[in-house]
């Protein structure tokens, strides 16, 4: 959090510097409001890169992960109907010789 306030403090002195140009008060308040915008935006990504670099990169490894599961689970999938195909195959062909052989025999 102290990142955030430092970075508040900073914004708000900004803000005064910016807006302050000698300017009829309302169009003032006014540059000020869009000033306070802008800063605020800047503070919020300048507090989370500080604050949460450890967790956004135990978010990315979480994702990371799941989607390892996941290609890794279709891979078993690809290779179970792989080996199926291959099995089914290898009967074919076995079968296929028997009866080549048996004809032989009964030639």
């Amino acid at each position: 959090m102290k990142a955030k306030t430092k970075a508040k403090k900073k914004a708000k002195q900004k803000v005064k510097k910016i807006a302050m140009p000698k300017v009829k008060k309302t169009t003032r308040k006014k540059a000020k409001k869009k000033v306070k915008k802008k800063v605020k935006k800047k503070v919020k990504k300048k507090a989370r890169k500080k604050v949460k670099k450890k967790t956004r990169k135990k978010a990315k490894k979480k994702v990371k992960k799941k989607a390892r599961k996941k290609v890794k689970m279709k891979a078993r999938k690809r290779a179970k109907k792989k080996a199926k195909k291959k099995a089914k195959m290898k009967a074919k062909k076995k079968a296929r010789k028997k009866m080549k052989m048996e004809a032989r025999k009964r030639a």
